[in-house]
């Protein structure tokens, strides 16, 4: 099967990814926005997750597939390999929930999915996060005896797909050795790492649907630079020195995308507004634990919910009528001291929220991560920590905090000439 994509062209599908596209679990996807409440601000940002994911799935393959005609895997063995990759990126947003990540917050607990031990290791607390989601649909659905007979000719597992997308250490070897090399780390990295086909599809598709050009970056440099290496017979994902700049070119791109898209104040706005409906209207609208009952949990669901619902938030969501920005500042803006806004605003009577935004350079070099990207001098075949290479890590090391200040819309003009009297300073939209 071949399907037309926007922004990769024709992606090429195979018997066992078609198997799997045509799923129920997988047709969810249509029904779930890649940018949530995205286009609120960005009209045009109305594409899903199912059409991110067959994107990465094409990346994915591009990667692997110019990182091992540099290497000496023979055919059948980069067939299975690739298969499995594919199918891990494919999979990996199965378990997302409605709207936007607001939603993980009325998650069920994680003991109620019942995923395997072997998955406690890499368990981000007592709720379940998509990741254990995806775990679940994978592991234990309707998807999974499909699955399994699906790719059990190419000797590739459930299993396998959830260690590649989580990071887990299974307890029998996912069979990604050859020949004294375990390639896990490289496969690991395609999937989630600091070069994945994940970021490297979502930072175009997100730009090109909002129309905002921070996303774009030269994907096909960067592929063709890209090699394997061997160390301590494990095989690593490395890019050669010519393409460093590319690659810190990809870095800052991701990086303005949170600041200018992914945390645009309206997005943002509406994302707590989410939150709050939660809090005040719990068990309204539920993330079921069940497998079958999370096929109805999309965002059609959610709008259907929030459209009936006489909560004041869900009123507001619904109708677009979310409170207004009256300040937006980082730690480098002077003359703004948030507690002090706050304290205004409290005395003045203004009903309001602050939302403060995290953005940062990397998540994995912050969370002190292993390296899943290395720069490669080709000619000895010295290796250097992507981190320690690159003086961007060192430069954005500290997040940005974005805070936000948002006011009832009927109080956001008095407001706003309170915090001009309070900053001493004319204070325009």
């Amino acid at each position: 099967m071949r399907i037309r994509d926007p922004i990769h062209g024709t992606i090429d599908v195979s018997g066992e990814e078609k198997a799997v596209i045509d799923s129920r679990f997988y047709q969810r996807l249509r029904h779930v926005r890649q940018l949530g409440f995205g286009d609120l601000a960005f009209p045009g940002g109305t594409h899903t997750r199912h059409a991110h994911s067959l994107g990465a799935m094409h990346v994915a393959s591009r990667v692997f597939l110019a990182v091992t005609a540099r290497s000496g895997l023979p055919t059948p063995v980069r067939e299975r390999f690739n298969a499995a990759v594919r199918l891990a990126v494919l999979c990996h947003d199965l378990g997302h929930m409605p709207l936007s990540h607001a939603s993980e917050s009325i998650a069920p607990r994680r003991a109620l999915l019942r995923l395997p031990a072997w998955l406690d290791s890499v368990a981000e607390g007592e709720q379940a996060t998509h990741e254990d989601f995806t775990a679940k649909l994978l592991l234990d659905s309707s998807l999974t005896p499909l699955i399994q007979e699906s790719y059990a000719p190419l000797g590739i597992t459930p299993e396998a797909a959830v260690g590649l997308i989580t990071g887990a250490k299974l307890p029998r070897d996912p069979g990604f050795s050859h020949e004294g090399v375990d390639w896990t780390p490289l496969l690991r990295a395609i999937v989630s790492g600091e070069l994945d086909a994940d970021r490297m599809d979502y930072l175009l598709r997100d730009s090109f649907y909002t129309g905002v050009n921070y996303g774009r970056y030269d994907m096909d440099w960067l592929v063709s630079n890209l090699n394997p290496a061997i160390k301590d017979g494990r095989a690593y994902l490395a890019l050669s020195r010519a393409a460093a700049f590319a690659f810190e070119d990809f870095l800052l791109s991701r990086h303005h995308m949170f600041l200018s898209v992914y945390y645009h104040h309206t997005s943002v706005n509406f994302d707590h507004m989410l939150r709050r409906y939660y809090e005040e209207a719990p068990g309204e609208f539920e993330i079921p634990a069940d497998p079958e009952g999370f096929l109805y949990c999309d965002d059609v669901a959610l709008w259907y919910t929030l459209r009936r619902s006489k909560n004041r938030w869900a009123q507001r969501i619904a109708s677009r009528q979310g409170f207004k920005l009256l300040a937006q500042f980082t730690e480098r803006d002077v003359g703004y001291d948030l507690e002090v806004l706050r304290s205004a605003l409290v005395t003045g009577g203004f009903e309001h929220f602050t939302v403060e935004s995290r953005g940062v350079l990397s998540k994995y070099f912050s969370e002190g991560s292993g390296p899943s990207l290395f720069i490669i001098d080709v000619s000895t075949g010295r290796l250097t920590e992507v981190a320690r290479y690159t003086p961007l890590y060192q430069r954005y090391k500290g997040a940005v905090r974005l805070s936000r200040v948002y006011v009832r819309p009927d109080q956001i003009e008095d407001a706003r000439n309170m915090m001009a009297r309070l900053l001493g300073q004319v204070v325009r939209e």
